[in-house]
């Protein structure tokens, strides 16, 4: 007779999230998951299969968490103008605040994966493509409330939006220093269409 398991799966995809956010997937071994996880090897492939089923769980996760967020900021109360731009100063800060420049997780996942792993590579496109969505229902937005150009595509301004959202990110992982960081999300406003 089985024993019944004796931990909280959600939690343990949330430890290993937080390793593989550290780490990246190459840099994180199996005894790194059973540490933070503290589970041993056979309960960690007895419930979730190998390292790289546990890494598209904990992927899956963290993908998730990222567009909801986004959302959120995006689509909360107010005018969609002001929130727009506040998402942008808010990731350019976030950026600034990651001094050890551990990044974004889909960010790191994808460099390091999609080249190779084809349902890594799937599940980062579609987080993408969900972040521009939601970014393009904002402008979209915005322009019913008469803040933005309502002549410009909201599709062709979210993928712009997005794309200097993910520069910034790589930019300050690679030491760029605030001001400059700063500047590029200021720019990124700027050249939002006005009326």
């Amino acid at each position: 007779m089985a024993r019944p398991r004796t931990f909280d799966e959600d939690e343990v995809v949330r430890s290993a999230r937080n390793q593989f956010h550290r780490s990246g997937y190459a840099g994180t071994s199996l005894e790194d998951l059973c540490r933070v996880t503290n589970l041993g090897k056979g309960s960690l492939y007895s419930t979730f299969g190998d390292k790289h089923d546990l890494f598209l769980r904990a992927f899956d996760l963290y993908c998730r968490e990222v567009v909801a967020e986004a959302r959120a900021d995006l689509s909360g109360p107010g005018a969609a103008y002001p929130r727009l731009l506040e998402h942008i100063r808010a990731m350019a800060k976030s950026t600034v605040a990651d001094r050890k420049r551990v990044g974004c997780l889909l960010a790191k996942g994808s460099a390091e994966l999609s080249g190779t792993d084809p349902e890594v590579a799937d599940r980062a496109l579609a987080t993408f493509t969900d972040l521009h969505g939601a970014l393009a229902d904002s402008i979209a937005a915005a322009q019913r409330e008469g803040d933005l150009a309502a002549a410009a595509d909201p599709n062709r301004l979210a993928a712009m939006v997005l794309a200097v959202l993910r520069g910034m990110e790589a930019l300050g992982k690679a030491g760029a220093d605030a001001a400059f960081i700063h500047d590029i999300a200021e720019q990124a406003i700027n050249v939002l269409p006005r009326p």
